[in-house]
């Protein structure tokens, strides 16, 4: 099996990046119901190779420039196969007295890495959605007193993020009961970063209105385009206003990492919580979202459950990590994590991060540089957001960027998505997997051009 997995490694750009596949056809190859007797694993890894591997879309491979990237690599593989292995069960010190204490030490290797104060304390948590959950949530027990886990929660409480703030928001914000009618969208600038100033006006307009402004949701790297809030402003409006600021850096904040990139997070002091994924750019497999709180007691007093069974005598000198976020299982995340830092360094992961930056300023270039391509967003990290235009309608464009994306993915060298800024279809192409080289970007671009004349 690890010579499966390395060989599959050392073969990714022979695969078409995108699966081929259509809908309900793996289904329709497997049976209705489990075998009564077991089958050899011969016959399990045959099945596998010609019924799952083609409905695999191949997230590491080097033309891989969807949505954001969700790299492995051999030390977090090698981790994962020992962490799978030991089959433990990480929820509280007792249960793996290792797995807490390494998760102590490489969240604040990671906190010190991308510069977040000193005062703040880390925990790994599944997912970003997630740990904007935990915010929220921490977010509404202050704004009540703690009152709402006692006696639930009434409506009044509102949450704050720009138009361009992750859907995670909004999920978050319905699961934790504030409501769909308590979620303000924040206009953004013309870098479709969030206005400060209309912030503070939605916040004192929803106080005159009887309402209890209670979380911001700042994003560093939106989905979308990439843009930075201004967290320095941002973080004034918070504190002036005593409301909760959570800061999502979920794919960008791994770029602090990169001194001349440190500036995205000029004002994170003020944040109460912050979270970046190591499992998008920092080279570890899914899932370890790095989640950092500056009042850890609040976190823990919002989320703590007592049950006789999972009491301990040490819990009074130790950190019971079941208690910094919603599930109660944990796996041992933090190996991969300690595997990946110690193998590559942080000047090797600064050296790959600032190569993806790089390219991504080349093809900003050249896009700028054509006749009939625009570019439609600044480009601060690996993230490239352009689109064809000859001069049509703007409902005209839109059809024809649909089409020229469709025949791009078509291709099978390269796979992008799209997005809508400014009510405008655009092109993302995200620079960002580990074995993404200039010899791809320069292929990509070889690509773009040739499906460009095809299609204008």
């Amino acid at each position: 099996m690890v010579d499966r997995v390395a060989d599959y490694l050392d073969e990714l750009e022979k695969y078409p990046v995108a699966s081929g596949v259509g809908p309900g056809e793996v289904k329709s190859r497997l049976p209705g119901a489990a075998p009564l007797k077991g089958e050899s694993m011969d016959a399990v890894m045959k099945d596998f190779e010609e019924i799952i591997m083609p409905g695999i879309t191949h997230w590491q491979h080097p033309g891989w420039f969807a949505y954001f990237p969700a790299n492995n690599s051999p030390s977090s593989i090698l981790a994962e196969i020992l962490t799978a292995g030991l089959g433990a069960q990480c929820m509280v010190w007792q249960t793996s007295p290792a797995a807490t204490e390494l998760e102590e030490v490489v969240t604040c290797w990671l906190r010190d890495m991308i510069g977040l104060p000193k005062d703040m304390a880390g925990v790994i948590q599944s997912t970003a959605s997630e740990a904007t959950l935990c915010s929220l949530i921490t977010a509404r027990e202050k704004a009540t007193g703690f009152e709402s886990n006692k006696k639930g929660l009434n409506s009044g409480l509102v949450v704050y993020a720009s138009t361009e703030a992750h859907s995670s928001v909004d999920k978050g914000a319905k699961i934790a009961g504030f409501g769909e009618e308590n979620i303000r969208r924040i206009p953004v600038d013309e870098n479709f970063a969030m206005i400060p100033e209309k912030l503070e006006e939605q916040i004192k307009a929803d106080r005159a209105g009887g309402l209890v402004p209670s979380c911001v949701v700042a994003t560093v790297g939106t989905t979308s385009s990439g843009a930075v809030d201004p967290l320095e402003q941002i973080g004034e409006v918070c504190r002036r206003n005593d409301v909760f600021l959570h800061v999502d850096g979920a794919y960008a904040g791994t770029a602090a990492v990169v001194p001349e990139k440190r500036w995205i997070l000029d004002g994170v002091e003020h944040a109460d919580s912050f979270v970046f994924n190591p499992h998008k750019w920092m080279l570890v497999n899914f899932d370890c979202s790095a989640y950092f709180v500056k009042d850890a007691g609040l976190l823990v007093r919002s989320l703590e459950i007592h049950p006789e069974y999972l009491k301990t005598g040490v819990d009074s000198e130790v950190v019971n990590f079941r208690d910094w976020g919603i599930p109660l299982g944990r796996r041992f995340r933090a190996l991969k994590l300690w595997f990946v830092l110690r193998s590559y360094g942080l000047e090797g992961i600064r050296d790959i991060v600032s190569r993806h930056m790089e390219l991504a300023q080349e093809i900003k270039k050249r896009v700028e540089e054509h006749e009939h391509l625009e570019l439609m967003a600044p480009v601060h990290f690996g993230l490239v957001c352009f689109r064809l235009n000859d001069g049509r309608g703007e409902r005209e464009l839109e059809v024809l960027n649909h089409g020229f994306l469709q025949n791009l993915n078509e291709t099978g060298k390269m796979f992008l998505t799209h997005t809508m800024l400014d009510k405008k279809y655009v092109l993302r192409m995200s620079i960002g997997s580990r074995t993404t080289q200039a010899r791809h970007v320069d292929a990509a671009w070889d690509t773009i051009m040739n499906t460009a004349g095809e299609v204008l």
